[in-house]
């Protein structure tokens, strides 16, 4: 079989130098690709990436926290109004009667009968005597329902409960009754005392004018 002749090979010394560039600068050396940076941490003193918070979660306790607390400087609720006092003169005779017309005038200007109160220092009124003959329960019973005007002597003033307007008629009595009676009427009334009597005597036993 003949030989075929092996073609010479050119070897890259043989070859010569290369030219150069035109622009006479050596060719740049590729450089390789970079690959995924990791990621940069954060610098000191500074936080890394804010995330969205959630939102908090309040308690029933929290929440009352919240609510605005009243001031520590806030006026006091105003004291009720102390009862208005008015004197009508009149003689032990005539106590009674000047009590009836302060009644009458009251209901004329719109007062409700449940309202008033009158209490007696001597003889019982005759409504008083007259419903207490039928007994004592029937008669506290008009009271407590406060349909109508209600008499009462000093003597049972004290069972009497709380009205607008109590109306004291010093038609006879001692002086320690009186002294009784009308601080007691006074803290009865929720709007008006009505004193009839002797002024003298109302300022003897209370030491001042009523």
């Amino acid at each position: 079989m003949p030989l075929i002749p092996e073609e010479p090979q050119i070897h890259e010394s043989a070859q010569g130098p290369r030219p150069a560039p035109a622009s006479g600068r050596t060719a740049p050396t590729p450089r390789p690709v970079p690959g995924p940076r990791p990621a940069a941490p954060p610098r000191p003193g500074r936080p890394g990436p804010l995330r969205p918070t959630p939102p908090a979660q309040r308690t029933p306790r929290d929440v009352v926290a919240a609510k605005p607390q009243p001031s520590a400087s806030a006026a006091p609720a105003a004291a009720p109004a102390a009862p208005q006092i008015q004197l009508i003169p009149a003689s032990p005779e005539g106590a009674l009667d000047a009590a009836e017309e302060a009644v009458d005038l009251l209901l004329d200007s719109g007062r409700a009968p449940g309202e008033v109160l009158v209490i007696t220092t001597g003889e019982q009124h005759p409504w008083a005597a007259h419903e207490l003959s039928f007994g004592e329960t029937s008669y506290w019973a008009q009271h407590d329902a406060k349909d109508d005007v209600f008499y009462a002597d000093a003597s049972a003033a004290g069972r009497a409960g709380a009205r607008q307007v109590v109306v004291v008629a010093l038609n006879g009595g001692s002086d320690e009754v009186a002294a009784a009676t009308l601080p007691l009427a006074l803290g009865r009334a929720g709007a008006l005392l009505i004193v009839c009597g002797d002024p003298q005597r109302i300022n003897s036993v209370l030491g001042a004018g009523v």
